[in-house]
C-alpha cells in the first residue's frame, strides 16, 4: 500500500507540477500589487504638496498686494489735529463794521435817489430857460419895457425854482477849458484871451447838487494868431 502511495506521488501530472511551482510565486505577485497600489498614493501626495505650496504662495502674494495697497492708500482715517477755534470777537467786530458800512452806503444811495429824482424833469426844462435867457439878451436895451420886465420876472422865478431843487448854472466864460464840464464846439484865435480858456458860451451848463447835469457848449481860445 505504501508502494501505491509512492507510485501515486511519483505519478504526478504536469498540471500538478505547474500548480506547485506557481504557488510560491504568489507572495511576489502580492508585493508587486502592493507596490502598484502604493505608487498612485505617493504621486497623489506629491500633487497635494505642490497644490498646497501654490496656495501658500498665492496667499503670500495676496498679503503682499494688500500691504502695498494699504501703504499707498491715502490716510483718510488718520486722526487729524483739531482746527484752531476762530476769534469770535474779531469776527463780530468785522461783521459790525461791514454792517455799519452797508447802512451808511444804503442811506447815501437813498439820499442820492431823492436828490436826483427830478433830474429828468429839470433837464427837460433847461431849453425853456435857455430861450428866455436868449430873449432877455436880445432885449437888454429895452429893460424898461413892461413886456421885457415881465419876461425877466418869469426867467428869475424859473431859475429860483430850479435852484430850490439843487440845480445851478455853470459859469464857463473866462474859465480854463475842462473836458469834464465843457463841450468845445470850436477853437478860435483871440488876441485878448489866453490859449485854452473859454472865450464864449453858446449854451450854458448846469449842475445838480454839485454833479454835472448838462455840459456847457463853449468856444475855446487858441491864443494869438500868427
Amino acid at each position: 500500500m505504501d508502494t501505491d502511495k509512492e507510485t501515486k506521488s511519483e505519478a504526478k501530472t504536469p498540471e500538478a507540477e505547474a500548480v506547485e511551482n506557481a504557488a510560491p510565486a504568489q507572495p511576489e505577485d502580492t508585493h508587486a500589487a502592493d507596490q502598484n497600489v502604493a505608487k498612485p498614493t505617493e504621486e497623489t501626495q506629491v500633487e497635494a504638496e505642490s497644490a498646497k505650496s501654490a496656495e501658500d504662495k498665492s496667499a503670500e502674494d495676496k498679503q503682499t498686494e494688500d500691504n502695498t495697497a494699504t501703504e499707498n492708500r491715502p490716510a483718510e482715517n488718520k486722526p487729524t489735529e483739531a482746527p484752531a477755534q476762530p476769534d469770535w470777537k474779531d469776527r463780530y467786530a468785522r461783521t459790525m463794521a461791514d454792517f455799519d458800512n452797508f447802512r451808511k452806503r444804503t442811506e447815501r444811495d437813498r439820499e442820492d435817489l431823492v436828490k436826483f429824482a427830478a433830474s429828468d424833469v429839470i433837464k427837460a426844462m433847461l431849453p425853456t430857460v435857455d430861450n428866455l435867457s436868449l430873449a432877455l439878451e436880445k432885449a437888454k436895451d429895452k429893460a424898461d419895457d413892461p413886456f421885457v420886465a415881465g419876461v425877466k420876472l418869469v426867467y428869475d422865478g424859473l431859475v429860483k425854482a430850479l435852484a430850490d431843487q439843487g440845480a445851478t448854472p455853470l459859469d464857463s466864460v473866462g474859465e480854463p477849458f475842462d473836458a469834464n464840464f465843457h463841450d468845445a464846439l470850436a477853437q478860435l484865435p483871440s488876441p485878448d484871451v489866453e490859449e485854452g480858456v473859454v472865450m464864449n458860451e453858446v449854451k450854458r451848463g448846469w449842475l445838480l447838487h454839485g454833479k454835472l447835469l448838462r455840459p456847457a457848449q463853449v468856444v475855446v481860445s487858441a491864443g494869438k494868431g500868427a
